[in-house]
């Protein structure tokens, strides 16, 4: 198993926002500040983290008919921990989140996570994956974000950047505009890995120094 695969798979391949599109409720609705997104973002990699960890822990213990309650008290214990934290450390940013820092709790992309990956898999292979996924996670949450906050108030984590000569637009701190920043973003992102189509002739067949166009012949020949 290759321990990078698994740990850069989630950054852009099998990104859960931009490719997978799983938690796009918290990325609309706390992306309308950078700082917002990011702090969503990292709470939900430590999460991730620790939820892999312990449930690949835990795999053989845990009983096929209770699985799905007990990852979700596994990972309502780690995201209480963060709450905590949060509220102690930065109650401004606690206080922005607001519920959807609980809602962590049954985020598809943990439970995701936890039931395809993390009860399958060894401890290491475990915290790679949580750790790629949440950080594909955070980096789609910070760009979108980013992009809300400069075009919609003009800031930039609270720093004004935009020339006093333009006029933020609203529009991009609304619900319509997070929609419309994602949107945007995922089609951008599905473009640049879109692969170009194979094409198809003798130039790429691995035989056509041996056969000299004699398969085309006989194609055309039964055509």
């Amino acid at each position: 198993m290759s321990y990078m695969k698994e740990f850069t798979k989630g950054l852009i391949k099998e990104n859960p926002n931009m490719v997978m599109l799983l938690g796009m409720c918290p990325t609309l609705a706390v992306t309308t500040m950078a700082a917002n997104g990011l702090g969503m973002g990292l709470s939900t990699t430590f999460v991730l983290v620790c939820s892999n960890i312990v449930i690949s822990l835990l795999k053989k213990v845990i009983p096929d008919t209770v699985r799905l309650p007990a990852y979700i008290v596994i990972i309502a214990g780690f995201v209480t921990f963060v709450s905590l934290m949060l509220q102690s450390l930065a109650p401004d940013l606690y206080s922005a989140l607001g519920m959807f820092l609980s809602l962590i709790t049954v985020n598809c992309i943990i439970l995701g996570r936890a039931e395809m990956f993390a009860s399958k898999n060894k401890v290491l292979p475990s915290a790679l994956d949580g750790l790629g996924m949440g950080l594909g996670f955070t980096i789609t949450l910070l760009l979108v974000g980013s992009i809300r906050e400069i075009l919609g108030s003009g800031q930039w984590f609270g720093i004004t950047i935009m020339p006093e000569f333009l006029e933020p637009m609203t529009l991009f701190i609304l619900p319509a505009g997070g929609f419309f920043v994602l949107g945007c973003v995922i089609a951008i992102v599905n473009r640049l890995m879109k692969k170009k189509p194979r094409e198809i002739g003798c130039h790429n067949c691995p035989n056509a120094a041996n056969c000299a166009g004699n398969c085309s012949e006989k194609k055309e020949g039964n055509e």
